[in-house]
């Protein structure tokens, strides 16, 4: 399983208030935010079965990952004939993905420890290949963002729901968790460095977190300077979709709004 992978948009000016006031509280945070309605739910996973999306995911799965800006040893007709083979289907459910929210992080009382950001859908290839199809809502209307290799996305929600909790990412370390009962769980190997095998009270994660990310809010010096923004990707992992953080996003933004279907890699733990 992997160590690493639309909305966290906050008020700027609320936000960089908190940060400025150092407001490090232990917030009575939610959970997280509410279920995407299943009306939404249904959008997303038609947009991701778009038959122009499934002939994508037949050369990201001929491709094997590798981006189509950069050279493959396969010629574009044996990519097509190996595209066709690779049979993409998508399985299982389409699930929202829940990141690390900015007001949680500011100390905002009341703000929840993650929100959903996208959705994910898994497809699968005839070979074995999985891959994460992200959609989000643009313009009204749901359109697949980006193709990630493997299915962190929904084997974690499953992971966290089977146990009665909820999966949420922290980007900026490539950190899986599950909330639940006012704890946060690690998911995986990173998790566990960053929280430790039991987990932290939401309260201790909130503080651990301020002190991470409260300095590079919106509207705080490291933003004002012009140092947020683009990505930031782990020299030591293949997967690389961690951020920076943004003021357009404060926390969590990935090549989401207006991107094209791109890809991301990860590290097997």
């Amino acid at each position: 399983m992997s160590s690493h992978r639309v909305r966290l948009v906050r008020a700027a000016a609320a936000l960089a208030a908190a940060t400025a006031l150092g407001l490090a509280v232990a917030p009575q945070a939610q959970a997280t935010d509410q279920q995407p309605a299943a009306g939404d739910l249904a959008a997303a996973r038609a947009a991701a079965q778009n038959p122009s999306v499934l002939d994508q995911l037949g050369h990201f799965f001929a491709r094997r990952g590798v981006p189509p800006t950069q050279p493959l040893a396969l010629s574009p007709s044996d990519e097509a004939q190996a595209a066709t083979a690779a049979a993409p289907r998508l399985t299982g459910d389409t699930v929202p993905v829940r990141t690390l929210d900015a007001g949680f992080v500011a100390g905002r009382p009341g703000a929840p420890v993650a929100t959903v950001e996208f959705t994910a859908t898994k497809a699968v290839a005839a070979d074995g290949q999985s891959a994460s199809v992200w959609t989000a809502q643009q313009n009204g209307g749901w359109r697949v963002v980006n193709i990630a290799s493997g299915s962190d996305e929904t084997d974690y929600a499953a992971r966290a729901a089977a146990d009665g909790g909820t999966a949420f990412r922290e980007p900026q370390l490539g950190a899986w968790y599950e909330l639940k009962d006012g704890r946060v769980l690690p998911l995986d190997d990173t998790a566990r460095r960053s929280v430790g095998a039991h987990g932290a009270t939401v309260a201790a994660y909130q503080q651990l977190v301020h002190q991470r990310y409260g300095d590079k809010l919106p509207g705080s010096a490291y933003d004002t300077a012009g140092k947020a923004g683009g990505f930031q990707a782990d020299p030591a992992a293949s997967r690389s979709d961690a951020p920076l953080l943004t003021a357009g996003a404060a926390l969590g933004a990935t090549a989401v709004a207006g991107a094209v279907i791109g890809v991301r890699r990860r590290r097997k733990a």
